[in-house]
């Protein structure tokens, strides 16, 4: 049967009227929310049956994309170890094995090893599987962690006694996953989630000789826009209870050899205030905006005087550098900062007599700090990659200026050479004279033209900088002749916070306009045309992919859109939703008029028109936390009603799976596959 025959699916239209500040939407496909409906499970069904007839002929393609990704990579590989509190851990994988297994070696490699967990026995008979969270306590004896095996994010702790093997009886659940132990052994602080918003509200103390029906409340966040977690210190001298919004923070502390006293606060929660905090020594070190310092600085405070008042300036605030991170060590301290886009490691002794950057080469790069658990080490680890070389993980010696490359990613099958693709970073004209930087990568052989593919990808939210990093997979379209170009658009911290701050809440449209304004400067430098551009982003990024097509939908001949949060202003008025509240200083808060009308003057569903749209490819998870599943599924049964072009428009629900998709290590290339073959395909019609 050919594919033209096959007609699309077709939502029944029941019309739901939603009223605030005295305006009416009618949302024709409110019913679609109800996910134990069974005309709702048929319509899903139908979706993915049409999506699969639809792209049959597409089968051998996907095929050969998933076995050339696959085989670009190390099926049996292994993590750097680290060195952890006597402990050499590290994470492996096995050829044809899906999951990864969690082994340690006391004291030196040659030790025999000690499997902590192997995920793909306990895997079997899952359609879904994750583990997360594992913590070890101080005296190596137990491991908690976190099990989710429906993919929403509701893990269930338990704890596994080292010694034995077993299991202990106890379990906790509806938690994130994380837990931190007490210097006792037995005392264990972890986070619990609202059974209904899934919000991180409360922390508990569980003790190990009694039920969880026993244990104690810690702290209970009553804001619901405040998120909490609980984490320990590098000293592993102090356990930390942190509430925060997009805006705001507010930490609190126990000694951990003291779990029964009260938690004290570092200093009260400030709207606008941020701060992070770690120790070291008789100090709290603080990552921090205080006194309007937007790109952030760095103080720190006596650990028995925590007040702001108190805390005195190690790394002042720059206008044109923002301060990502810092590392503690005995001897030196390390700050990840930016400027202009690029990351650079700054690397400073206590004793004032070394000050000097890591030395970068690269004209566009991703680079990051590693996992350093020891205070006592002159050892940094670090991450590099950028989009022509693949991620290594380096050691650099601080005192000797000495680096050492620990792991380099490998890239199998022998045909790929570095010096066989071009990067180069551009700067598009912004409609309100903003410059925005474009990373970009592309085959040596691929000619920039106005017949040349370009994948434009950006996420643009919470503040989340998009580096140019390194993906094996992505050079399946490489060396297909597509080019590869990342939008640093406003809402990532890419040139600094402001950068942020100019693309959220009644500035938001400036995520928007930016994206729009690098395809048309892709278009007018003649890198490529309104029938060969593509775009993609995924979750808040799917937002995006939504606003462009409502705006520029001539721009584009396909549109990927990933679990894409597209019906902002009902799911933003729905506090029961998870996310909802914690997220009012990201979006706004709709039950304000000038937010609801800011919001819905963009918001992807509501602003659907009659016109063509490109090619769509929308993808979704039956189980998502993040993006409920019924956000894509009512957008695309809404622009199938309404669109005016013949034009593909597919919804590919995972029914097993959520917000991250497929748990399986190989499945998820699979996932994949089916995007870039529906690229490929546009651009082969």
């Amino acid at each position: 049967m050919s594919s033209f025959n096959i007609s699309p699916p077709v939502a029944d239209l029941v019309p739901y009227q939603l009223k605030i500040h005295d305006h009416i939407r009618i949302d024709p496909y409110y019913w679609l929310n109800e996910r134990d409906n069974p005309k709702v499970l048929d319509y899903l069904d139908r979706e993915n049956d049409y999506y699969q007839k639809m792209t049959a002929h597409t089968q051998t393609l996907q095929q050969e994309l998933y076995k050339e990704m696959r085989a670009r990579m190390k099926e049996e590989d292994s993590s750097v170890p680290y060195f952890y509190n006597g402990y050499w851990y590290i994470t492996r994988y096995e050829e044809g094995k899906d999951y990864p297994i969690y082994i340690r070696k006391k004291e030196v490699l040659t030790a025999p090893e000690e499997i902590l967990f192997d995920c793909n026995v306990m895997a079997q008979g899952l359609d879904y599987f994750q583990l997360v969270g594992i913590s070890v306590s101080p005296d190596n004896t137990k491991a908690a962690f976190g099990i989710d095996n429906v993919s929403r994010r509701q893990y269930t702790i338990k704890v596994k006694d080292l010694i034995s093997g077993e299991i202990l009886k106890n379990s906790i659940n509806n938690t994130t996953g994380g837990s931190v132990w007490a210097a006792d052994n037995a005392s264990l602080f972890y986070n619990k989630k609202d059974e209904q918003t899934l919000r991180s509200d409360s922390v508990y103390k569980h003790h190990l000789n009694f039920p969880e029906q026993e244990d104690q409340l810690v702290y209970e966040e009553a804001d619901e826009t405040f998120t909490v977690n609980v984490s320990t210190s590098k000293s592993r001298e102090y356990i930390f209870i942190s509430s925060h919004n997009t805006t705001t923070s507010e930490y609190r502390f126990i000694k951990s050899d003291q779990p029964e006293t009260a938690f004290m606060v570092i200093h009260p929660r400030t709207t606008g205030l941020e701060y992070d905090v770690a120790h070291f020594g008789n100090h709290f070190y603080l990552l921090t905006n205080l006194n309007q310092a937007i790109n952030f600085q760095i103080m720190r405070t006596a650990v028995e005087q925590t007040n702001s008042k108190f805390w005195e300036p190690l790394l002042p605030h720059r206008d044109d550098v923002l301060i990502e991170d810092i590392e503690l060590f005995d001897q030196y301290w390390v700050v990840n900062e930016r400027e202009n886009g690029l990351s650079r490691l700054r690397i400073m002794s206590w004793d004032n007599s070394a000050d000097y950057y890591l030395p970068i080469e690269e004209e566009t790069y991703s680079l990051f700090i590693s996992f350093n658990p020891d205070f006592k080490s002159t050892q940094l680890r670090y991450v590099f990659n950028s989009l022509t070389t693949p991620t290594s993980v380096i050691e650099f010696d601080m005192a000797s200026q000495e680096g050492t490359i620990l792991k380099t990613q490998e890239v199998l099958g022998g045909d790929f050479d570095p010096s066989h693709y071009i990067s180069k970073r551009l700067w598009a004209d912004a409609r309100d004279g903003s410059k925005i930087p474009i990373s970009l990568i592309h085959h040596k052989d691929t000619q920039l033209s106005q017949s040349t593919p370009i994948l434009q990808y950006a996420y643009g939210s919470y503040g989340h900088t998009i580096d140019p990093s390194f993906s094996s997979n992505r050079l399946s379209l490489l060396d297909r002749g597509f080019v590869y170009a990342i939008s640093h658009i406003r809402g990532g911290e890419y040139l600094g916070r402001n950068w942020y701050e100019n693309g959220k809440l009644l500035k938001k449209k400036n995520t928007f306009y930016d994206f729009i304004d690098c395809s048309k400067f892709l278009i007018n430098k003649k890198y490529t045309s309104p029938d060969h551009l593509y775009a993609s982003g995924a979750s808040a990024g799917g937002l995006l992919m939504g606003v462009i097509i409502n705006l520029s939908p001539g721009l584009y001949n396909g549109v990927v859109a990933d679990v894409p949060f597209v019906d902002l202003v009902t799911t933003m008025l729905d506090e029961t939703i998870p996310l909802t509240t914690s997220e009012y200083d990201e979006w706004g808060n709709p039950n304000e008029k000038e937010d609801y009308c800011y919001m819905l003057s963009y918001s992807p569903y509501d602003q659907i028109k009659v016109q063509d749209y490109p090619n769509l490819f929308v993808t979704s998870g039956f189980h998502d936390s993040q993006v409920q599943y019924f956000e894509p599924t009512k957008w695309v049964a809404r622009l199938r009603a309404t669109k005016t072009d013949q034009n593909l428009l597919f919804l590919d629900t995972n029914m097993k799976s959520g917000h991250s998709g497929v748990s399986r290590r190989f499945d998820s290339l699979k996932e994949l596959a089916k995007k870039f073959a529906f690229l490929i395909d546009l651009e082969e019609k």
